[in-house]
This record gives structure tokens, C-alpha cells and sequence, in this order.
């Protein structure tokens, strides 16, 4: 989950860094680090906090060079200090590694190489790394580099320097994301392609098993065996400014209000002649398909609940989820006529990846739901659809889940066709509702200052309940683990039939609700449940459908939703929930981007 930086060129390698740093810090913010090779010698500065600390204390330093490596470290490994944050370097100050993965057999070779003579400084696992290489090192630091990943046990995406060899950084990985960045004259590698876009749009996806010796006007890449491999450089279309915050006070908030854009990319070279064809999708996989398993994790798995009700309702194919954590560990039914959805943004989570490698081993046929090109789980996957929801900066995921969910409504009319159960009439139909989406989303919008107005009651509670029923019952949940992100009040999101069985003991005049009553199958079951909140004196805030003129005295505040079959509604309740979330953790004055304890990208198991 941590950000790795490294640049080699023309530049000024320094700044560079920092400023890719900044694009990942995301990924990490409990510490960050940089490492110099300068006039034959080796410069490290750490510093404990976010970048702006490390920015601090570099401020005043000469550490001009054309080649260093950066880090910004989510902890896993020894807690947020500086002698456990990254760049680690060897005994002898003359190699620096920056890691991100775990090293699961780290502390039998720290024993080994103590017992050798290197001397250990902090207590993570990266720094075993380090010590490896330079115990392998004699005068090639490719070959040492090699080596030693031969005997590490785990997940990792590293880059080496060495005083020894000052025009090469040497990478490597295995589970963990990591890109070259081609340009003119320089390279850059980083964790995830913003850092680059800048300099170049011209990216190499490293497969797990391979290592690169990147110079400044070079790039070789190899196998674990040190065999040579050809370049297949990808062409990334983001655009450097879709990074930027464009005058919004933070990402999370310019993200929400990118979504109407995102849905017309999400749907954008996926409908011909009014039919849904995902050309990354071939109808032979979908045919013979009996039931269909989402494997995912936090929010891309309130994703795939959603992804079921589309599913089930208009297919009648079964559907089931399982947490991507969990499902390797608890050996599974893995049969050939299921087909398996993998859902993740980054296409890196560490979790959902290893759920997909378990599913084909046995056979199985698996699609991937993800945002980044040539992710990992893009290029292993049996097809893919891609949300182009473009780069989400703000941990607390929304333009990509809401990506996401216009995937499933697409996957399920794809699959509907090639099966014969939508009739092309009903898709015409269905298309042209997803296509009204963004018109839609941008009216909610529209209102923010009145919701931020709604939001300012919640700011200071303990606690809040979400509760939905039936599509919108994975909204309630995605409510609540967006408020519990970014504003640490505790929220839980329950079916609004369950309360009575127990989540109603929670209510009080002091614990108010947020619930989804749109008009639809369970409108009246769902305003039940309300007056069942409103009878323990609970306040209430309802997301309901415009013209529905009987709630309105039913909440402390109405927010509407425009006219909608109850089957999209979700596409325009979340963006009420973003909004909601964004606004109580803004007024309480939080780091709404970069919330405590959280990464963006959950590259570790």
C-alpha cells in the first residue's frame, strides 16, 4: 500500500521524487523518505508524518542529483517512526531499498544475516531486504538483486541504488504493483502511473517475477532467471490535469462531482447499434454461464451486492459474494459453469488478485471489474471490463464505485443478449436510463450546499444507522463505511427490516438515521421501518423520490432522488451518501483525502 518513486535522467532527480510522492501519498502518509546518490555517496533523509514533513526538512539541503528513489509508507512492519521509515539501507550506508509488500519470512533472515554481521536498525520487514542484497553484492548490482529476492517469501515492488553503480536503479516485483515511466532521456518508476503522467505518457507494467535495470536512457527487463524480455510499452490516455484539484477544496470532493463525466466514459465504446457489447468479453465465457460469484472487497463489494440484485432480478441467474479475504482461506466450490466477478479500482488488491489466481488453478473462467489498464488483474483475468473512471486520488472511493456499478448493469445486459433473456426492446430501454444518469446526478449536484446545510446536525453524534431494503440496501452500507472513513463517527448500514431484530436497541433521541425510501417494491415497508425509528425518537434523514409528497413530514430532512425505476436508483442515492460523508468530515475540519490508518490501494494481505 505504500507509494514508490524513483527517477533517473535529466531532471533533477529530488524533485521529481517529491512530486510523485505527492501524487501517491494516498497510497501512505504515516512517513516518508528519500535516497540521493550524489558525487559518489549515498544521502538518505526520513522524516515521520506526511510529505510535507520530509518536504521540511530537505528544504534547505543540497541534495541535487539525477537519480534517487522515494517512499511514502503505510505501516505495516514497526510502527510510524523515522528509523522505520524507507529508504532502509545496508550496514555499510552503500545500498538503499524502497519496498512496498511484506516480507513473510523476514525474521528468519534477519536472524541469519545478523548472525553474519549486518547490523539492523528499525524493525520492519523491508530493511531484511536491503541486508540481502548487499550480503549478495560484490560487484553487480543486478546479480545481488536476483539473488535475493530468490529467498524472499512474500509480496514486494522494490527499487535498489548503490553508490557502487550510480547510473542504474534496479526494480523488481512479485504481488505488488509497479510501472516504468519511458521518456526522453530519463525514466521514472512509480507505484501507479500518476506520478508519471507529467513527464511521459508511455508506461511498462512489470508482471510479478520480473526485474528491470532502468538507466537514464535505457530500460532492460528481465525474468527471475535474469533472461532478457522484450518492452511492451502501453500508451496511458489520462489526462495529467484529471490528477489535479482544479480549484475543489479536495479530491473526494472533485471526484463526486467528476461522476456524471465518469458514467459517459464508463458507457463510452460499450454500446453499438442500442446493444451493450464489452469487446473485452467474449460471448463464448458468458454463454453457458449457470451462476455467477462476486469476489471483492470494501467498498467494491457493496459494488457487487448491488451487482447481484441487477443480476438475479433481471436474469434469475444466482448470485453469491464472498469478501475477497476470506475466500481463499475457507477452500471453496470453485465449479466451470460459474462465472467468477473479480471488482477492484486499482486491479492490485492484494486479497482479490489471489481469490482470482485460486479460481483459475482450478479452472474456472474469471472477469475483472477494474479502473487501471494493464493492472495486474486486467492482464490475468479471462476478460475485463474497464470502468475509465480515470485516477481517483481520494482514498474514500466514489467516482470508481460508482464506475462499478454502471459495469454490472452493462455486464448484466451483455450477458442477458447473449443468453436470450432481455429482450432488445428492454435494452434499448435500459441503455437510454443509463444514459440519462449524468443529467441526473448533475441536478443532485446541484444542491450540495443544501446538503452540506443537512449535514452539519450529523457532525458531532456518536453514532449513525443507514438502513435501505433491496437494491438500496448495499447503498445503506456504502453510507456507512464512507462516514466511518473519512469522519471516524461510527455508522453501521443494516437492512430496514432488521432493526426490530436487534439494531433497533441503538436508537435514541442521540443516534439519528440516514434511510433510503425511494418508490419502488419496498416503499412501504421501508417507511414502516422509519416510523418504527421516529417512535424511539430517532431523527431521520431520507433519501426518497421527488413528487412523494407523504414523506415529507416523515424526516427531520428529505433529500430527493429524480423519478427512477427502483432497479438504477442506487446510480443516484450514493451520491447523497458521498455528499453526506464528504460534508460531516469537512466541517469537523478532517483530512478528508487522506484519512487516519487508511490507504488507497490495499496492496498487502
Amino acid at each position: 500500500m505504500c507509494g514508490i518513486v524513483g527517477y533517473i535522467g535529466d531532471n533533477k532527480a529530488k524533485d521529481v521524487v517529491i512530486e510523485g510522492l505527492e501524487k501517491l501519498e494516498y497510497r501512505g502518509y504515516d512517513s516518508a523518505g528519500i535516497a540521493v546518490l550524489k558525487d559518489g555517496n549515498l544521502f538518505v533523509e526520513r522524516e515521520v508524518g506526511k510529505l510535507s514533513e520530509l518536504k521540511n526538512l530537505i528544504r534547505n539541503k543540497d541534495l541535487m542529483s539525477n537519480i534517487a528513489i522515494g517512499h511514502t509508507r503505510w505501516a505495516t512492519h514497526g510502527e510510524p517512526s523515522v528509523a522505520n521509515a524507507h529508504p532502509h539501507t545496508s550496514t555499510g550506508y552503500d545500498i538503499a531499498v524502497v519496498h512496498n509488500g511484506i516480507i513473510e519470512n523476514f525474521m528468519e533472515l534477519r536472524e541469519m544475516l545478523s548472525k553474519k554481521g549486518h547490523v539492523f536498525r528499525s524493525a520492519t520487514d523491508t530493511e531484511t531486504i536491503v541486508h540481502l542484497i548487499a550480503d549478495y553484492y560484490i560487484d553487480n548490482l543486478e546479480i545481488a538483486v536476483i539473488k535475493a529476492l530468490e529467498e524472499l517469501e512474500g509480496a514486494y515492488a522494490i527499487a535498489v541504488v548503490s553508490k557502487h553503480e550510480p547510473d542504474r536503479i534496479i526494480v523488481a516485483r512479485k504481488g505488488s504493483p509497479l510501472i516504468i515511466g519511458v521518456g526522453e532521456h530519463e525514466n521514472i518508476i512509480a507505484s501507479d502511473v500518476t506520478a508519471t503522467l507529467k513527464y511521459t505518457d508511455k508506461v511498462v507494467y512489470l508482471n510479478d517475477g520480473e526485474v528491470a535495470v532502468v538507466k537514464a536512457d535505457s530500460v532492460k527487463l528481465m525474468n527471475s532467471n535474469g533472461v532478457e524480455l522484450p518492452l511492451d510499452i502501453k500508451i496511458v490516455d489520462w489526462d495529467i490535469s484529471a490528477a489535479e484539484k482544479l480549484g475543489y477544496k479536495h479530491f473526494m470532493l472533485k471526484e463526486i462531482f467528476e461522476q456524471p463525466e465518469v458514467i459517459i466514459n464508463t458507457l463510452r465504446g460499450k454500446i453499438y447499434s442500442e446493444q451493450v457489447e464489452i469487446k473485452e468479453i467474449s460471448a463464448e465465457i458468458l454463454h453457458g454461464i449457470k451462476r455467477v460469484s462476486v469476489i471483492a472487497c470494501g467498498t467494491s463489494f457493496h459494488a457487487g451486492l448491488v451487482g447481484k440484485y441487477i443480476i438475479e432480478e433481471e436474469l434469475r441467474i444466482p448470485v453469491s459474494l464472498d469478501v475477497a479475504s476470506e475466500f481463499r482461506y475457507r477452500n471453496p466450490i470453485i465449479e466451470e459453469d460459474t462465472l467468477y466477478l473479480v471488482v477492484s479500482q486499482s486491479g492490485e488488491t492484494a486479497d482479490t488478485l489471489a481469490a482470482l489466481r485460486e479460481v483459475k488453478a482450478h479452472g474456472a473462467k474469471v472477469i475483472g471489474i477494474v479502473n487501471v489498464v494493464g493492472s495486474t488483474i486486467a492482464r490475468e483475468a479471462n476478460g475485463v471490463i474497464y470502468t475509465n473512471a480515470g485516477p481517483e486520488i481520494g482514498v474514500a472511493s466514489t467516482k470508481a464505485f460508482i464506475a462499478q456499478l454502471v459495469s454490472f448493469y452493462l455486464l448484466m445486459l451483455q450477458i442477458g443478449r447473449i443468453q436470450e433473456k432481455i429482450s432488445k426492446g428492454k435494452e434499448r430501454e435500459y441503455i437510454k436510463i443509463l444514459e440519462k444518469i449524468p443529467n441526473q446526478i448533475e441536478n443532485i449536484l446541484k444542491n450540495h450546499l443544501y446538503i452540506q446545510s443537512v449535514s452539519k446536525s450529523l457532525t458531532f453524534v456518536k453514532s449513525i444507522m443507514y438502513v435501505g431494503r433491496n437494491i438500496n440496501y448495499p447503498i445503506a452500507l456504502e453510507g456507512a463505511l464512507k462516514l466511518k472513513e473519512i469522519s471516524y463517527i461510527h455508522a453501521e448500514g443494516y437492512q430496514a427490516g432488521e432493526l426490530k431484530h436487534g439494531p433497533i436497541a441503538l436508537i435514541d433521541e442521540f443516534t439519528p438515521s440516514v434511510a433510503v425510501c425511494v418508490k419502488g417494491s419496498t416503499y412501504a415497508k421501508t417507511l414502516s421501518n422509519i416510523q418504527e425509528i421516529k417512535a424511539r425518537k430517532g431523527k431521520v434523514i431520507i433519501i426518497a423520490t421527488e413528487g412523494d409528497d407523504k414523506i415529507k413530514n416523515e424526516g427531520m430532512d428529505v433529500l430527493y432522488i429524480p423519478e427512477i425505476s427502483e432497479l438504477f436508483s442506487p446510480l443516484l442515492t450514493v451520491i447523497y451518501m458521498q455528499l453526506i460523508a464528504y460534508y460531516v468530515a469537512e466541517i469537523k475540519g478532517l483530512d478528508v483525502d487522506k484519512p487516519r490508518n487508511l490507504a488507497k490501494s490495499v496492496t498487502v494481505e
